[in-house]
C-alpha cells in the first residue's frame, strides 16, 4: 500500500527521522503540535499503521499494551534493547538469538521459524539518575 504523501503525513515521517526511541501515536502527535504542525491524532494513528504495514517502522507493545513506533536504521530482521525508563533504544543483530530460534524449532520439528525478541532494561544514564535520587533520599 502506497500512501499519498500529504503535508500531514510528510510531517509525521520527518518527525520519525528526528527521533531515536519508540514513541506512541499520542506522543508523536504531541511532538508534532510542539513543532507547530497541525496534524490530527487520527491522521497520526492511520499513518503509523500504514507505515507499520509497509515495514517502514517497527512496532513494540508497551507493558500496558500501547503500540510504540520507531523508524529503525537497520532494515531487515533485528531486535531491540529498550530502556524502560526513558525509551532509549539500541538495535541488535543477535546471531545467538537466531541460532537459538532455529534450534528450538528443529528440536520440535518446526520449520520456517519466525520470532521477535525485545529486551528491556534500564540504560546507564537512567540507572545513574536512580542511584543519585536514592542517595539524595537517604
Amino acid at each position: 500500500m502506497t500512501l499519498r504523501m500529504t503535508r500531514q503525513r510528510a510531517a509525521v515521517t520527518e518527525l520519525l527521522d528526528d527521533i531515536d526511541d519508540f514513541r506512541s501515536a499520542q506522543q508523536l502527535h504531541e511532538l508534532l503540535r510542539g513543532r507547530g504542525d497541525a496534524v490530527g491524532l487520527a491522521t497520526v494513528y492511520r499513518t503509523m499503521q500504514a507505515l507499520a504495514d509497509a515495514g517502514e517502522v517497527d512496532v513494540l507493545r508497551s507493558a500496558d499494551g500501547e503500540s510504540r513506533y520507531r523508524r529503525c536504521r537497520e532494515r531487515g530482521h533485528h531486535h531491540h534493547l529498550v530502556c524502560r525508563s526513558c525509551g532509549a533504544t539500541v538495535e541488535l543483530a543477535a546471531d545467538v538469538v537466531e541460532r537459538w530460534a532455529r534450534q528450538v524449532g528443529a528440536d520440535y520439528g518446526f520449520a520456517d521459524i519466525d520470532h521477535t525478541a525485545e529486551l528491556t532494561g534500564i540504560c546507564s544514564a537512567c540507572a545513574a539518575r536512580q542511584r543519585s535520587a536514592a542517595e539524595a533520599a537517604r
